[in-house]
């Protein structure tokens, strides 16, 4: 018994250094890649990188067309793909039937979220440029942008419906709530800390995103912000590709720079989601 005892503190301990040591290269890799970056952006973050649009020149360059254009797809996705994808979730999780076709959309949904993203821009050219004639647009953009983070943030919203406890539906009934008030006033504002987790893991991934937008038009040189939803655009994935692909020395530094905004921004959201959540799973 002794040694039974022995080898399985051994192999507890094993495991465990061997997943602290995982856990230690993901961590310092990250590291040293930040540090890296920021010692070679961070001497151009500069008033006038933020205030200039791009330029042939380095020092003239700056990322203004691409942020805009950004936050400009970015407000357009999130409510589109928040009310398709919790409507979508309600639905199936609280009023469609258990059974053969339901398990297919499921299926279909779970496997969506694992297609790469240049398909879902081959939809958007096909199905929002062309046959809707939106053209190069962000509206184009946003549309194609929230199919592909819908199963995110459908497959996220159903995790979070589910995890409500039953005593709360059953109660609601039990008080002569109906189906539509029991979602509205007990499942919604109870999931809704899980719901609000998917909904900024998929903005993460909508910044983040590159294939898509090439692939619907998004132009790589703007010297202009957006002013409607109709209006051609970049975003700052795009626009530091572009900086990469650039022969000169210099506009590796421009790069780093931009890379560093999209990275304080996408902490920054993420840390939003989860300061808002912990005060929301509080108050429940």
């Amino acid at each position: 018994m002794k040694s039974l005892i022995v080898r399985r503190t051994y192999y507890d301990r094993m495991w465990q250094g061997l997943f602290l040591l995982s856990t230690s290269v993901g961590v310092i890799a990250l590291i040293l890649l930040v540090s890296e970056i920021w010692s070679e952006g961070s001497g151009w973050l500069t008033w006038d990188f933020f205030n200039n649009f791009a330029s042939r020149f380095p020092e003239k360059s700056g990322i203004k067309a691409a942020l805009w254009g950004t936050l400009w797809m970015i407000g357009f996705t999130i409510p589109i793909a928040f009310i398709i994808g919790v409507s979508t979730a309600f639905y199936l999780e609280e009023y469609a039937k258990k059974n053969v076709i339901t398990r297919f959309i499921q299926i279909n949904i779970t496997n969506l979220a694992g297609v790469p993203s240049i398909v879902f821009g081959i939809l958007g050219l096909t199905l929002f440029v062309r046959a809707m004639d939106l053209g190069r647009s962000i509206l184009a953009g946003s549309f194609t942008m929230a199919l592909l983070v819908l199963p995110i943030v459908i497959v996220a919203s159903q995790e979070a419906i589910r995890a409500v406890p039953a005593d709360l539906r059953h109660a609601s009934y039990a008080v002569g709530g109906t189906k539509w008030q029991t979602i509205r006033r007990i499942l919604f504002p109870a999931a809704f800390p899980g719901i609000l987790t998917g909904i900024i893991l998929a903005t993460s991934r909508a910044i983040g995103e590159t294939a898509p937008l090439i692939m619907i038009g998004a132009l790589t040189f703007v010297a202009f912000t957006p002013t409607s939803a109709m209006d051609s655009f970049t975003v700052m994935p795009i626009q530091i590709f572009n900086w990469i692909s650039r022969p000169q020395a210099d506009f590796q530094h421009v790069a780093a720079a931009g890379i560093i905004v999209l990275l304080v921004m996408l902490v920054s959201l993420n840390s939003l989601a989860i300061y808002l959540r912990n005060k929301l799973s509080t108050k429940r």
